[in-house]
């Protein structure tokens, strides 16, 4: 089990996720500001931080990119947020958070951002503070409002950080060496719904064929219950049985 920071001004907020990750066999600690915060950081070293975006004193992307520049990033943050935009995710994962919640947090959500977290190492950093593979990014915006997000902020952060045409983009999986490979380019000179659903479609194709078309793996790598991704493919028009010959082939 993991000792968690969690940092939110408002008290039900605190005793809430408190309650609920301590159920969960988890070392909680409180904070309600950046100033307490940063002396459970240094005391405790944390597993984990939940870190608020609106804070009334220091905001908590300030603190976020305060950890980073000083090296101190050395745990996995989560932010949170009620008023969460795309921009605000693109912001908060290029310097180092590893998953974005939008509040009210299901309970659902935040146990499966929480274990994803635990599961992996802070994320690799360059040095302008990018995540190293734009699937990172993608990861973190599906913990905030499913694939959806996740298909505008891959797009939308890769078109910043290789500084590239604003009407055309590749995304690549810089880790596969074998097997699909993660490599598609995509129109964004048309309509937003039209250029998502194209995201998303070859995105759980790449997944179905790398886990040779395992629905259980594929539920567990996109971070989706196996009913929703059925509707999910089913609504993108995703050939499931081709897939499944694409990858054992």
């Amino acid at each position: 089990m993991a000792t968690i920071l969690v940092v939110d001004d408002e008290l039900g907020i605190r005793a809430l996720l408190s309650e609920i990750l301590t159920d969960e066999g988890h070392t909680v600690e409180l904070a309600e500001n950046a100033a307490q915060a940063r002396l459970v950081r240094d005391a405790l070293r944390p597993d984990l931080v939940l870190l608020d975006i609106w804070m009334p004193d220091v905001d908590g992307i300030t603190l976020l990119k305060e950890w980073s520049s000083a090296g101190q990033l050395c745990m996995p943050v989560i932010m949170m947020s009620g008023h969460g935009t795309i921009d605000t995710a693109v912001e908060a994962t290029k310097f180092g958070a590893t998953a974005f919640l939008e509040k009210p947090i299901t309970l659902q959500k935040l146990l499966r951002a929480v274990e994803q977290a635990l599961a992996r190492p802070a994320p690799a950093r360059t040095g302008q503070g990018l995540p190293s593979a734009v699937s990172g990014v993608a990861a973190a915006a599906l913990n905030m409002a499913g694939a959806s997000a996740g298909a505008v902020l891959a797009v939308a952060l890769q078109d910043e950080a290789s500084g590239g045409s604003p009407s055309s983009v590749g995304l690549a999986d810089a880790t596969a060496t074998d097997g699909p490979r993660a490599v598609q380019s995509f129109d964004l000179d048309r309509p937003l719904r039209e250029a998502r659903d194209s995201f998303e479609k070859h995105y759980f194709e790449f997944h179905l064929a790398k886990e040779h078309g395992s629905m259980t793996r594929v539920a567990e790598k996109t971070g989706l219950e196996r009913t929703h991704l059925y509707r999910k493919l089913k609504q993108l028009g995703v050939e499931l049985g081709r897939n499944k010959r694409a990858g054992s082939g």
